[in-house]
């Protein structure tokens, strides 16, 4: 774990498609799959993954995820949204992430929403959550280290690897499993009616 600030530098926490680099006119799908492939690169596990594919394009229009295009062409607002629906996928299913947009692509359509001002809420909010997530990281193995120093004999750096690493998907699954009730109440408002 000694490797951890190496590991967290090359994760490309702070890598977002910012409302700059999405270009003014619409772009074709094989443009838009070129911008995400190259802004993303550095955030893929390995060289194999892909970030967006035209199936996966097609998949988000057919769930309805994304609002209908036109003349085969995504605007600003699309590009948005995939963004979104990139961050969304690692945590949700595509199913929450539909009821999680359903209104917004509504808003969209209706030119009820400043998708501007939103994404820009959501860029600042995901530099904030990178921020305090390099300094939970840094407790984190403190508090590893010190598990370990109190119930083994002698320092082992792979059983600090698999506590940390245990205990960051712990910490997901909580992250995971409150957004999860987020959407399960979006559900409910929109049926009028309460869950059991």
């Amino acid at each position: 774990m000694e490797n951890i600030k190496q590991i967290i530098d090359s994760l490309g926490l702070e890598t977002s498609l910012t409302l700059d680099e999405i270009p003014k006119i619409d772009l074709y799908m094989d443009q838009v799959i070129q911008l995400f492939e190259n802004k993303f690169n550095e955030s893929k596990r390995n060289e194999d993954e892909k970030i967006l594919t035209k199936t996966m394009i097609n998949n988000y229009a057919k769930g309805k995820l994304i609002f209908p295009i036109q003349n085969k062409k995504y605007s600003k607002e699309h590009l948005i949204l995939m963004s979104l629906i990139y961050q969304l996928k690692g945590a949700l299913s595509i199913n929450d992430i539909k009821v999680t947009l359903n209104d917004i692509n509504k808003k969209i359509i209706n030119e009820e929403i400043d998708v501007d001002a939103f994404y820009s809420s959501y860029l600042h909010l995901t530099s904030q959550n990178a921020a305090d997530f390099k300094v939970d990281i840094e407790e984190r193995v403190k508090d590893v280290k010190e598990e370990i120093a109190a119930t083994e004999k002698e320092s082992s750096a792979y059983l600090e690897q698999v506590l940390m690493i245990s205990s960051l998907v712990h910490m997901s699954n909580l992250f995971r499993r409150v957004a999860e009730k987020l959407v399960d109440e979006i559900v409910v408002e929109k049926e009028g009616k309460r869950q059991k």
